[in-house]
């Protein structure tokens, strides 16, 4: 059996923080920079006070997805982004008769246990999280 240095997990860790907090962070930007687009969907599908809902689900990805990325918080980030993403797939992606929805709930709930696995890992070496100690 073979061991991994802690090195190599740490490589490890931070190749799986840019892969989970890339798709946050042009989702977020995406959604801040295109609010009223944003905030008729989510008018249409019937969340409440659509405008601001848009700016905080925006806030939430793009901050909690730089904040993994960098390392920064990491627990912390991945547990409210993995709620966040459990919570987006329980409202926007339950209904199985429609399109590819079925799809994105499995996409989403296989993301949010990345990121819950991170929130038991931490950020490892190469992270803000580390530095400070």
């Amino acid at each position: 059996m073979s061991t991994v240095s802690a090195s190599q997990n740490s490589i490890v860790i931070l190749i799986s923080r840019v892969f989970l907090a890339i798709l946050f962070i042009l989702a977020g930007w995406g959604k801040l920079t295109g609010l009223e687009g944003t905030a008729q969907y989510f008018g249409a599908i019937g969340l409440p006070m659509p405008s601001v809902t848009a700016v905080l689900v925006g806030l939430v990805e793009f901050v909690g997805g730089l904040a993994i990325l960098i390392g920064f918080q990491t627990r912390i980030a991945a547990v409210v982004v993995a709620l966040f993403t459990i919570g987006a797939t329980l409202v926007a992606h339950m209904d199985f008769a429609e399109g590819m929805n079925a799809l994105m709930a499995q996409k989403n709930l296989a993301i949010a246990g990345g990121l819950l696995l991170l929130a038991v890992t931490g950020a490892g070496a190469y992270s803000v999280d580390r530095r400070g100690r």
